[in-house]
């Protein structure tokens, strides 16, 4: 069982803890306060424990000519990338205030660093744990910087090879203890094919003292269900408040209702997770009761008799009597009183019930 580590305060995850769910507003907030706060209120609406955004330094993140590139398709805010990029990104006193309007209505609030200097202002914005994207997974200058912060990390893993995360597992663990891993493939949107849920399973096995969770790009909500169902304790899943928006990530997130939908179903299957203990259980006792089989005479046995299988059968009898599963522990055992075809055995039909 990975070990527990306290992502936020006063929220662990890992272990037998709930599955820890994030609602990555990432940049559909097209670049409005207004629809980011409308976005962080929905999140919380929903039951996401976390409203996630996306934070650059653009100088930072992309050089000059990223920068210049032009960029003429239909998501485009932005005659260049980097005019598009301008558009869609907070600044440090928008990051504040979002930040300070997430702690009002109680809902953690954290962004991916994009860059190491975005690292350092989310450092100072104080939030509970930084998420690397999986664009900076295998950036080892960037993880070993943010390792170092002190925070819990949840690391993507899209574009990735397990050879890579191997590499990442040892820098992190070296410096910083708490940090989780999520399956992820980077596509928009991503197709069932290419999920790839057994990496979620290999992520287990290989590293065993770390949680292991889910970032899906997948339409719908039934594959981030089934990765809870594997072990995931953290799902991340991109939101929108309109699919049809402008912008290449609305088509690949979750409206509200499916996002809420998918809360519901996660904590169902939790839930029904249960335990490994195989046994009746008290709600099944009813069912037992009306529907159970017994182990009856299906012949006249006379008193003194042994018994031999072709003596009985099973059937639902009324009263009840020795189970089913004891019908071959009755061979051989001798019968104290007259018994009926079709009657039931119970206990005081016979001399002893376990055989010596």
């Amino acid at each position: 069982m990975s070990r527990e580590f306290e992502l936020c305060p006063g929220r662990r995850i890992g272990g037998e803890q709930p599955c820890f769910i994030i609602a990555e507003i990432g940049q559909n907030h097209q670049g409005d306060l207004a629809i980011a706060k409308r976005m962080i209120r929905m999140a919380k609406d929903c039951g996401a424990d976390c409203a996630k955004f996306q934070k650059s330094e653009l100088e930072y993140k992309f050089n000059k000519k990223a920068l210049e590139r032009p960029y003429t398709s239909k998501h485009s805010w932005g005659k260049t990338y980097g005019e598009h990029k301008r558009h869609l990104e907070f600044s440090h006193d928008q990051y504040r205030e979002l930040k300070k309007y997430a702690e009002e209505i109680g809902i953690f609030f954290t962004a991916s660093g994009m860059d190491e200097m975005a690292v350092e202002f989310l450092h100072e914005l104080d939030v509970p744990f930084f998420k690397v994207g999986s664009g900076d997974t295998n950036n080892f200058p960037y993880l070993e910087k943010t390792a170092k912060k002190g925070r819990p990390m949840v690391i993507s893993s899209g574009m990735q090879s397990m050879k890579t995360m191997h590499q990442v597992y040892q820098i992190v663990k070296s410096i910083n203890p708490n940090f989780c891993f999520l399956q992820c493939t980077s596509a928009y949107p991503l197709q069932p094919e290419d999920v790839n849920l057994r990496v979620i399973t290999a992520y287990q096995s290989a590293f065993p003292d770390i949680p292991i969770g889910y970032s899906g790009h997948e339409t719908g909500i039934a594959i981030s269900v089934a990765a809870v169902a594997m072990g995931a304790k953290v799902v991340e899943r991109h939101v929108t408040l309109d699919k049809t928006w402008k912008g290449s990530d609305h088509q690949a997130s979750l409206e509200p209702n499916e996002m809420a939908e998918l809360v519901k179903a996660i904590r169902t299957v939790e839930k029904a997770m249960g335990s490994p203990v195989k046994q009746l259980l008290p709600c099944e006792m009813a069912c037992n009761e009306k529907l159970g089989k017994s182990v009856v005479a299906k012949v006249t046995i006379p008193e003194g008799a042994v018994l031999t299988l072709d003596m009985l059968t099973v059937k639902v009898g009324e009263p009840k009597g020795f189970p089913p599963e004891a019908i071959f522990d009755l061979v051989g055992q001798k019968v104290k009183k007259n018994l009926e075809e079709d009657e039931t055995i119970t206990d005081q039909a016979v001399e002893k019930h376990v055989k010596e």
